[in-house]
């Protein structure tokens, strides 16, 4: 898909990190883009700062994602290209003993639908809607559309603690294909990335001790992975005409162990 001010994107999640990198590749080609997130305040600077059209959106609600595609299409109208960036974790083990009192617990059910309901059923929430909304365009050198996903390395290599964020992330990973195959037909390809750790809001406020750590761990290179990278390899499977079906991993060869 070749990227210029003729067409319109949707980035969730796209007032920081991963998603933020994406809409700043994006407003450099040319390309019109609504940001997608429940941070108002974050999320309406991002938009000033890009020169993007900020909506705000809670991706685990219909009515929610209906208005954000409905505002967004009445600014830029309708998208062609759709980054799935919006996502949440949480480190709870399946079950096990309270350290002071032996206590027995089990996760909290609420508290991996939570984690389900974001990062799963809500990306194919969005994917769902803008799809459908992709269908109304005409093609353009025969395709009407790019989706691109955000899995985790954690959907292969999940840790103690990440049944829940492993899950939601293993699900993207495998609704991927059949999506890819669900939209073939109609000239919309479909793709996920598996980030490994990147230098995320989140992951920098950890301590330096925590994120030296972290990024001897990698491989190569001995770092924590860039926004940019991600936002790089999101664009070439948007501008890759033949790119299609596909889950790759970014991580700079990492393989995560136990914890």
């Amino acid at each position: 898909m070749r990227l210029s001010a003729d067409v319109a994107a949707v980035v969730t999640g796209g007032a920081s990190g991963l998603g933020k990198a994406t809409v700043q590749k994006l407003r450099a080609a040319g390309v019109k883009v609504a940001i997608f997130d429940r941070d108002e305040e974050r999320g309406k600077t991002a938009a000033a700062e890009l020169g993007a059209t900020f909506c705000k959106v809670d991706v685990t609600s219909d009515e929610s994602v209906d208005a954000g595609f409905a505002a967004a299409r009445k600014a830029n109208g309708q998208e062609r290209i759709l980054v799935n960036c919006a996502g949440v974790g949480n480190a709870v083990k399946t079950a096990s003993r309270a350290k002071e009192s032996g206590e027995i617990r089990h996760f909290p059910l609420d508290a991996f639908n939570m984690v389900i309901q974001i990062n799963l059923v809500g990306t194919f929430r969005c994917i769902a809607k803008s799809a459908a909304g992709m269908l109304t365009l005409e093609p353009i050198d025969g395709e009407r559309g790019a989706i691109v996903n955000t899995a985790s390395v954690a959907a292969e290599d999940g840790q103690i603690g990440q049944a829940a964020y492993s899950a939601s992330k293993g699900g993207v990973v495998g609704m991927t294909l059949p999506i890819a195959r669900d939209l073939s037909g109609e000239g919309i390809r479909v793709n996920t990335i598996l980030p490994g750790i990147f230098e995320t809001p989140l992951m920098m406020a950890a301590s330096d001790k925590v994120k030296g750590a972290l990024a001897a761990s990698v491989p190569f290179p001995k770092r924590l992975g860039r926004p940019e990278e991600y936002a790089s390899l999101a664009l070439e499977m948007i501008t890759n005409p033949y790119f299609n079906g596909e889950d790759v991993r970014l991580d700079g060869a990492i393989r995560m162990g136990l914890r």
